[in-house]
């Protein structure tokens, strides 16, 4: 008897950008697993329904991303990560039930660790644009990395003064006019809002800054969001939205499938793919003078060899 097919499913309204499906089915097709990983797009109005019937629609769980990642705590039994950071986006059952985390604070500490080494060695003050589920995962991860001052950005006040209420006194509230001035003493810049996006308005910034500063964007849709492009001209160390959005995914497989993935150079080329970015074109073979390719002629002439067409 075969068994039964598995299910997750990423929850989103709207779905169809999410890259989740491709990324979980890459690992499920490498690991050969009876299972599939669909996208389900879930009106806010609806969400409670379906989530806490979540296995009644099929699923043994699931990822839930933007509008959803703070709503569904009321609706599940969120894990100590997920209170503290006061949003999660897996979702599994433990018996009847239906638990939740935040996976995204791992993802994003995997991407800075690996794509610029070092990053946390000696920071001191970081600053964070954006005041949603995003942003307090990224505080979470860095009161774990203790960085002593974290400067929350926001162009509504009252919504950053909320997270540095939630976290402590290592968090302080500022307004956008206040970002430039900033800058300056910061080794760390995270954008986790949607400017920059892919039918967003882009995010106007004068990176007015230290040599050492590192920037990392939580947007992967452009893979480089301007933010990104006008960091790599003046030279610092860059962090994409995709490293993250690779390396959170990880330990929600782990919990449906009991199987731990890699994030590998290869799945990674292949949501660039789907991304649009185009790989870089290979360097062409040095090209003879025309002297030399005469002489060589010649010389294939003398011997009796012809050059091939």
């Amino acid at each position: 008897m075969s068994e039964e097919r598995k299910a997750v499913c990423i929850i989103a309204w709207p779905a169809s950008h999410s890259r989740s499906p491709l990324i979980h089915n890459y690992w499920i097709k490498q690991h050969k697993l009876n299972a599939e990983y669909r996208r389900e797009a879930v009106p806010p109005d609806q969400i409670k329904e379906f989530v806490t019937h979540l296995r009644e629609h099929g699923y043994i769980g699931g990822n839930v991303t933007v509008p959803h990642k703070e709503t569904v705590l009321a609706f599940s039994e969120p894990d100590e990560r997920a209170k503290a950071v006061g949003a999660a986006n897996c979702l599994w059952y433990e018996g009847d039930k239906l638990r939740s985390t935040n996976t995204d604070v791992e993802g994003f500490l995997a991407n800075l660790d690996t794509t610029t080494p070092g990053w946390d060695r000696g920071l001191e003050t970081a600053m964070v644009l954006g005041a949603g589920g995003g942003a307090r995962a990224v505080i979470f991860a860095l009161i774990q990395r203790n960085v002593g001052r974290i400067y929350v950005i926001n162009r509504t006040l009252e919504r950053a003064q909320a997270l540095q209420k939630k976290f402590g006194a290592r968090v302080h509230a500022a307004g956008w006019d206040e970002t430039t001035g900033l800058l300056g003493g910061a080794g760390l810049l995270v954008n986790t809002t949607t400017l920059g996006m892919v039918g967003q308005p882009p995010l106007e910034i004068n990176l007015r800054c230290p040599a050492s500063l590192v920037v990392a964007d939580l947007v992967y849709a452009p893979l480089v969001t301007p933010l990104l492009a006008m960091a790599r001209e003046r030279g610092l160390r860059t962090a994409d939205g995709l490293g993250m959005l690779l390396h959170q995914a990880v330990r929600g497989f782990e919990r449906w499938f009991g199987v731990k993935p890699e994030v590998t150079p290869e799945l990674r080329a292949l949501v660039e793919a789907d991304l649009g970015v185009r790989p870089p074109a290979a360097a062409a073979p040095p090209q003879e003078s025309p002297k030399p390719q005469a002489k060589r002629a010649r010389r294939n002439k003398k011997r009796g060899e012809g050059l091939s067409s």
